[in-house]
């Protein structure tokens, strides 16, 4: 059990969707999630005899309100013990920097409603820094098929924050980070009336990273530029020829 504990997705303030959704698959798996799914069992009042009651009617109350005392007792006891694991494995999930921030609380569903809270403040800020990596980000190499995806993936994870770009938009930003050596590859993009999937994108960038090593001796894409910066220029003159007088 330790060991499926220790695999849950540790919530680290950017995975919040992914991380609720396993720790509650989890928890509904092990048969904990009680507590999560009912609120705590209410105590029962107990029963004072009443004004004119007779001491034989109030018995038989009582003898009933036994049988309603002992299902409370084993429900609550189920309750809280749900209630305890719950709120141990929901913490032990949490990285300990973002644990740190939120207040402890007497139960796990209002432990969850602190993180979705906290996740709130983490969000915009997260959102903000995905923003300006995609603006900044320019390709340093490494194929340019990873830095696509890796740019689309950026992008995705606003979606989840309510904050998703228009896909056009994500591919624009795709191609002015590419490097100097597809410059005419872009300008051929942005004279052709059709906008590309990011399907398209991957594949196209992909043939035009092979075709531009091909053109300049195999080098990687993001070599050639300081490559070619790099040869030193020669002039060859003939030598004069000189005759012996």
């Amino acid at each position: 059990m330790f060991t499926h504990i220790s695999a849950i997705e540790k919530f680290n303030g950017d995975n919040y969707d992914s991380w609720r959704e396993n720790i509650e698959i989890a928890l509904a798996i092990w048969d904990m999630d009680l507590a999560l799914q009912q609120d705590c069992p209410t105590q029962p009042t107990e029963l004072v005899i009443q004004d004119g009651e007779s001491q034989e009617a109030f018995s038989t109350r009582q003898w009933e309100f036994a049988t309603v005392r002992m299902k409370y007792d084993i429900e609550r006891t189920k309750w809280n013990q749900s209630n305890r694991k719950c709120l141990m494995i929901i913490k032990n999930s949490i990285v300990e920097p973002i644990r740190g921030f939120i207040p402890d609380c007497d139960t796990a569903k209002e432990y969850l409603k602190k993180v979705e809270s906290q996740y709130i403040g983490f969000t915009k800020a997260y959102a903000s820094s995905i923003i300006k990596k995609l603006i900044t980000e320019k390709y340093r190499g490494g194929g340019v098929r990873e830095h696509i995806l890796r740019m689309s993936n950026w992008a995705s994870k606003l979606k989840h924050m309510d904050m998703e770009l228009p896909k056009d938009f994500v591919i624009h930003l795709i191609m002015i980070s590419l490097s100097k050596d597809f410059e005419h590859f872009i300008v051929r993009y942005n004279t052709h009336p059709e906008y590309w999937t990011l399907e398209k994108l991957v594949s196209n960038c992909v043939q035009e990273e092979e075709r531009i090593k091909e053109t300049h001796g195999g080098y990687p894409v993001h070599h050639i530029h300081h490559h070619d910066k790099g040869k030193r220029q020669f002039s060859f003159k003939k030598n004069k020829t000189y005759k012996h007088k």
